[in-house]
């Protein structure tokens, strides 16, 4: 089997899934041109845990972890299988990583931060889902390990993806914005410049060393899926962009695939436009 490249999806605020934007685009595009996974593996940052878990449900629910959007939104669901002999190999994997007491959790369904963006990735829900948590403790390097645990589930037909937000501060995202952000900006450039030229490390070490990194992440939750992705992964390159443009003024939605080029239609007419 052909391996499969691993993802970072920006998944922005639960309205994304009514207002797909660029970033809803693209993702779509992507569906259909990527091999088609036997799985698709979601870590974010809205599933926490002591221990690394995965949801082994056949038929995982919706659920609706927020509050005060539009109702049309508690209504929407995404009704795909679950893989419990999949979710099972990532808990070996994780085991024989090191990591102590991973389990199987029957009960848990599909938070938003992986219903949502995969309305658009796969809006049949016809690939089976299942998903696995972000331990409370990992850090940067421990996110990228993290990954490099889950690696070889690219040989197995399973499409690992990081759904997090490339930029993230929630107390900006509440306030009103007249435009983007540029703190923003300038974050996911240097962002998108160390994916370009394959650079793990640079990318591992964005915290600490990327201009804005503080405002840009408070707190680290939505960067670390990231740096799962990344560490699953094989190699960074070749990478692809997917620039889904700043929304509510300082979420910015770029995604990234990593481990494969893929031709985008929308981005040879944004190129088209800005030649």
């Amino acid at each position: 089997m052909e391996r499969l490249p691993s993802l970072f999806i920006s998944h922005g605020a639960p309205t994304y899934a009514l207002e797909p934007g660029l970033a809803g685009a693209q993702l779509n595009q992507l569906g259909s041109v990527l091999p088609r996974p036997a799985a698709v593996l979601v870590v974010s940052p809205h599933w926490m845990t002591r221990q690394p878990e995965a949801t082994s449900s056949p038929r995982p629910r919706t659920i609706h972890d927020f509050g005060g959007f539009d109702p049309a939104l508690y209504d929407m669901s995404y009704p795909a299988a679950g893989h419990p002999e999949l979710a099972a190999r990532a808990i070996e994997l994780i085991r024989a990583a090191g990591w102590q007491s991973p389990a199987l959790n029957a009960g848990r369904g599909l938070d938003h931060g992986a219903w949502v963006p995969l309305m658009h990735l796969y809006p049949q829900h016809d690939v089976p889902v299942f998903q696995v948590s972000l331990p409370h403790s990992l850090d940067s390097r421990s996110a990228f390990e993290y990954g490099r645990a889950l690696a070889p589930l690219g040989e197995e037909g399973v499409l690992v993806v990081g759904s997090g937000s490339l930029t993230h501060n929630l107390f900006e995202f509440r306030e009103q914005h007249a435009g983007e952000a540029e703190y923003a900006q300038v974050f996911t450039t240097w962002i998108r410049e160390a994916v370009q030229a394959g650079d793990a490390t640079r990318v591992i070490q964005a915290l600490e060393q990327a201009p804005h990194a503080a405002r840009a992440h408070p707190t680290a939750e939505h960067f670390l899926p990231l740096l799962v992705a990344l560490g699953a992964a094989r190699s960074v390159l070749p990478a692809t962009v997917l620039s889904g443009g700043i929304v509510h003024g300082v979420l910015s939605m770029e995604s990234y695939v990593f481990g494969q080029a893929v031709p985008l239609e929308t981005q040879r007419q944004q190129a088209a436009e800005h030649a």
